[in-house]
């Protein structure tokens, strides 16, 4: 494979390390650290991902640009603190790439994206063994799951959890074990939803004055728990939980849209509309998707 060139890189990198000189550089960007910086590689991939989704080329070249530039300016502070460098960051993703895909490097074969899936979990698990057994000298083994980035929106960690799970073999047969794991965590979140102090309304009473009540944070942890299960119902199906929860919301924001126009075209505000005007416009909207 011929080696590319690319200059717009190289010189993007060195302007980058000229915004972090100490002789002429920009004093915000000098003052930056990898804390400071973290809340902005979040912004940034979500700002490219709203682009992908709205289908706009010009946005996401932008919104990828602004993502790139968290990478090479985390790792130019990385290089003034004699960390690594950006080569460092090239080189590592590189060999990656070419070791977790053994069907395109190596003789390994897979007919579809999900065998490429479970290759690439296997991959992974085969890397953390390696891993552990380095730890073993040191006392520093590294638990399945502690990979899995705490920060993560709660629903895309538990798709990752569950994913590393049933790579180490924690599984579940069938579709049906699953949907019977489903039911029975439903019949433990009513239970404890029952036990659980609750208001005239039948929410449930988070404080009680003095402390939180232990009934309450046993129901959440009960709903967390069918959500958990309702996770792995996709994983089971094919189905992506984060995508296919995140199409529901736009769905639901584009029919809510509607019923505000529906309400701004009489001169109403939405929440002067009945619950049965709503879902005249909510039934209008469906029909008109």
């Amino acid at each position: 494979m011929p080696e590319a060139e690319h200059p717009a890189f190289d010189h993007f990198v060195s302007t980058v390390a000229q915004l972090r000189s100490p002789e002429g550089g920009c004093p915000w960007n000098c003052a930056q650290t990898h804390a400071s910086l973290g809340d902005y590689l979040i912004e940034e991939a979500y700002e490219a991902l709203d682009a992908i989704h709205a289908d706009d080329p010009d946005h996401l070249r932008e919104e990828l640009g602004d993502l790139l530039l968290q990478v090479v300016l985390q790792s130019q502070v990385a290089a003034d603190g004699g960390e690594f460098t950006i080569d460092d960051v090239c080189a590592g993703i590189d060999e990656k790439m070419i070791r977790r895909h053994p069907h395109v490097f190596g003789d390994v074969k897979a007919a579809n994206a999900n065998e490429v899936s479970e290759l690439w979990e296997q991959v992974k698990l085969a890397e953390k063994e390696e891993a552990d057994a380095r730890a073993k000298e040191t006392g520093t083994r590294e638990g399945l799951l502690d990979s899995v980035p705490t920060h993560f929106p709660a629903l895309l960690q538990a798709q990752k959890i569950s994913r590393k799970a049933v790579a180490a073999g924690f599984e579940w047969e069938t579709l049906a074990d699953v949907w019977d794991k489903v039911a029975e965590e439903r019949a433990e979140l009513e239970a404890a939803y029952e036990a659980a102090p609750k208001s005239s309304d039948g929410r449930v009473l988070s404080e009680d004055g003095r402390e939180r009540d232990p009934r309450v944070t046993a129901a959440e942890m009960e709903f967390g728990d069918l959500l958990f299960a309702l996770v792995n119902v996709a994983r089971k199906m094919g189905i992506d939980a984060e995508a296919a929860l995140r199409a529901s919301n736009a769905k639901f924001r584009r029919r809510f849209a509607q019923i505000e126009r529906a309400a701004w075209e009489q001169g109403r505000n939405v929440e002067d509309l009945s619950l049965d005007e709503m879902e005249a416009c909510w039934q209008q909207a469906k029909e008109e998707e």
